[in-house]
């Protein structure tokens, strides 16, 4: 009997997956490019160039990675680098690297910045960052250079066909909502006040993105921020908990943003997909199932300093714990490159419950007449 519902189950979802292709375009081919817009989760080196405080271009940054520290918040690859080797694309220069000239921009960009938020206020402590609404405005000034290099119809072709992952919403929480001290937000709105003044925000960036000519999108949620070393190192928790409000807060965003995936995929912006990342419930499942996946660290990081190793991120040249596959949290704030690799692998590959309403492979898949 179980075989049988099993056997009916998978007929389900073939069946799912080829009217969502069909719906969208014809099934050939392989992305052309990867956009990055983002945080530290995904920033690969524009902080490197610019004035802010929120850098990670030094040992043990990097300590597992080929090329050492770069600018990368993790001890070795960071989730984009682990998708576009699952993709086929190498991963993407930073936007604010004076080396990245056209030669090097036909395979996507990053433009990730640390501490940036949906907001232009997030993060402003740390002094320079890129935004979101300052993403865009770079992607734009690339996209200039790509008009010199394609004709208009190539054009087109070329960006329906890539990929843009966009990672936004942690910093909006913790280094602003919760952060009252700096931060007037908590004050003048409630949790689902503040997510809904996040949405809109980021709503209209997206509008911007597909006018312009993508037609692709992966958007991260927010994961459980309640339990990164950051928030256990407040001590609001009892030993062994993560910050129970702290994750409670999040569901209007997350859930809003799911929400605004399916309102975007409803034909208003013919030729084109939206994919919601479920980040909350996948570092969710890692942390509940720690052992399964070979972790049996997950309350501090692997590097810093204070309580639980997340009052303070990882200092030059500080030692770190000495087997980083064991640990799910890298720094204060950020997974390791094990916790990555999961991360990556299941949007790219994982069931609607990981990535709604199809995962990054079969998106990946599709072309747009």
């Amino acid at each position: 009997m179980s075989n049988v519902i099993e056997m009916k189950c998978s007929l389900m979802i073939s069946l799912f997956v080829l009217l969502v292709c069909c719906s969208y375009g014809t099934v050939q081919g392989a992305p052309t490019a990867l956009w990055v817009f983002g945080d530290s989760l995904v920033d690969n080196g524009n902080n490197n160039f610019i004035n802010s405080i929120a850098k990670s271009n030094y040992y043990p940054y990097g300590i597992d990675f080929n090329r050492g520290p770069t600018g990368r918040f993790s001890n070795g690859k960071t989730f984009i680098d682990i998708l576009g080797e699952l993709l086929g694309i190498a991963s993407p220069p930073p936007f604010a690297d004076p080396s990245t000239r056209e030669g090097r921009i036909l395979g996507g960009v990053n433009y990730a910045s640390a501490a940036a938020g949906i907001l232009d206020e997030t993060g402003q402590h740390y002094l320079e960052r890129y935004t979101l609404s300052q993403q865009v405005i770079n992607f734009e000034s690339t996209l200039s250079q790509l008009r010199t290099m394609m004709s208009p119809g190539d054009l087109n072709t070329y960006l329906s066909r890539s990929i843009a992952v966009m990672v936004f919403g942690s910093n909006d929480y913790i280094n602003n909502y919760l952060m009252p001290n700096l931060y007037t937000s908590s004050i003048n709105y409630t949790p689902q006040q503040f997510a809904n003044l996040l949405l809109n925000h980021y709503a209209r960036q997206l509008v911007a993105l597909y006018s312009i000519g993508l037609r692709k999108f992966l958007l991260a949620g927010v994961g459980p921020l309640g339990c990164i070393p950051n928030q256990l190192a407040t001590g609001q928790a009892p030993p062994g908990r993560c910050v129970d409000y702290v994750n409670q807060i999040l569901g209007s965003f997350n859930e809003g943003l799911r929400s605004l995936v399916a309102s975007m995929n409803n034909g208003s912006h013919p030729g084109s997909i939206f994919v919601y990342g479920n980040t909350y419930a996948v570092i969710g499942d890692i942390l509940n199932n720690a052992a399964r996946y070979g972790f049996n660290v997950w309350d501090r990081a692997c590097c810093g300093v204070g309580r639980n190793q997340g009052q303070i991120t990882c200092m030059p040249y500080q030692f770190p714990c000495l087997d980083r596959s064991k640990y799910i949290f890298w720094d204060a704030f950020h997974p390791t490159q094990a916790v990555n690799a999961i991360s990556a692998q299941r949007a790219y590959s994982g069931p609607p419950s990981d990535c709604y309403p199809i995962n990054v492979q079969q998106m990946s898949s599709i072309n747009f007449p």
